[in-house]
């Protein structure tokens, strides 16, 4: 829809807002198979309009310069074949994966015979924010829908004719296997004012997901009525103690530096041990000038990296989302671990060690959501924990936290069996 005056956009979100919560009752109702069936035909449909998939996806790129996007958001934005095949994979995985709603977390037998069971059951109505991702649409559904939420989409004004050709067939599909045709809608205006309505709505939306900068996470924190699951920046770190393999440590380097620059859980600053970092240094520094990474470091490393820039307090605590890198040589594990608690945005972090104790010390103290020993920041994802597809990465500690995947997105509630007991 275009943007109208305030009453009716009011108006607008309202009615979104009384659909998702009609069609998030209706979800209580529908069964595992019906959800199951949902997906696949979701990934069916995806797979056989590839085409005007990638159509609508043209009219979004032919637009980008328009909207000023980077390289790295151009990427984000583009719907290729394999990646219209992955979201259908996707699909098809997030429908093999056990139905959480049910599930009976803990259960007891009281001394009076009262049965007492704490039960997994959906939040409700979910509003998830997000950028220019289209695959993005089509992973929030898939695990709102499988943990038996409605959910109301508000994706990127970037992304808008390849959000809204995904969510119809999200919602075709719906209505093909009896589920709500409204458990799944898009925000279709780009008014930005559309989210401060829904976010003043409470007795509808039961919890917002912002997915994107820090200023629209704040925002939305900050205007919210409703509980928020936080997705802050993501300044990842990799620590090489002084017992660090020097191959794996330059392969994880550039793995969680370079695999892929423009997204959260890559690396944006390396700590290094003084015991290792003439000999190890040097090393990295060409391996990631080769791949085109700016370092900026402090003294010691510019001593052993004569290319490299200053670093300023700015840089250790930045996510750049490209290619550049900050750089700290420090003289012990308690040393990492400041730095890493003072500048990270508490999502992920890595350590490369040999060392066991060294790293039990840094899995207990550092304070992120994901701690990786011997292994890539850019493993800190939904998929690859096994969890199938992810609504973001937490990096708050309520109610969720790390990749949140369909156990994040349900609560309980306790469920008791009596035979006529009463409290004496």
């Amino acid at each position: 829809m275009a943007s109208g005056n305030n009453v009716e956009l009011q108006q607008y979100c309202l009615c979104l807002a009384q659909r998702a919560k009609r069609a998030a009752a209706e979800l209580v109702r529908t069964t595992g198979a019906q959800k199951q069936a949902w997906l696949r035909r979701s990934a069916r449909l995806l797979s056989e309009r590839s085409v005007a998939l990638a159509e609508a996806n043209r009219l979004d790129l032919a637009a980008a310069a328009h909207f000023g996007l980077t390289a790295a958001q151009v990427d984000r934005l583009r719907l290729t074949p394999e990646r219209i095949v992955d979201i259908a994979r996707m699909l098809d995985e997030v429908a093999l994966l056990p139905d959480p709603i049910g599930e009976v977390i803990w259960s007891s037998v009281r001394p009076n015979g009262l049965q007492v069971l704490k039960v997994r059951v959906p939040l409700g109505v979910i509003f998830f924010i997000y950028e220019s991702r289209p695959n993005v649409t089509a992973d929030a559904a898939a695990l709102c829908i499988k943990s038996g939420n409605a959910v109301i989409l508000r994706g990127g004004k970037e992304a808008a004719h390849s959000n809204m050709a995904i969510t119809e067939i999200l919602a075709e599909a719906a209505a093909d296997c009896g589920l709500p045709a409204d458990a799944v809608q898009l925000v279709e205006t780009p008014d930005r004012a559309a989210i401060d309505y829904l976010l003043d709505m409470p007795e509808y939306v039961d919890l917002v997901i912002p997915r994107g900068g820090e200023g629209l996470i704040r925002r939305v924190a900050e205007r919210a009525k409703m509980p928020v699951i936080k997705h802050y920046t993501g300044n990842c770190h990799v620590y090489l103690d002084r017992s660090a393999d020097p191959d794996m440590a330059e392969r994880l380097v550039i793995n969680a530096k370079c695999q892929r620059m423009g997204v959260c859980n890559a690396a944006e600053s390396l700590v290094v041990h003084s015991q290792v970092a003439a000999s190890l240094l040097p090393r990295i520094g060409k391996a990631l000038a080769d791949q085109g990474v700016e370092i900026r470091g402090d003294e010691r490393t510019r001593a052993l990296l004569p290319f490299a820039k200053e670093a300023t307090e700015q840089d250790y605590a930045k996510e750049y989302l490209g290619p550049v890198i900050s750089v700290k040589v420090v003289d012990s594990l308690d040393e990492a671990i400041e730095h890493i608690n003072r500048y990270g945005s508490k999502h992920t972090d890595a350590i490369v060690t040999q060392d066991l104790e060294a790293a039990r010390q840094f899995a207990a103290r550092i304070d992120s959501s994901a701690v990786m020993v011997n292994a890539s920041t850019r493993l800190n994802d939904g998929g690859q924990f096994g969890l199938g597809a992810e609504i973001g990465i937490s990096t708050d500690k309520f109610h969720a936290r790390g990749p949140c995947g369909l156990t994040e997105l349900t609560s309980y509630k306790y469920v008791c069996y009596g035979t006529g007991q009463v409290r004496e």
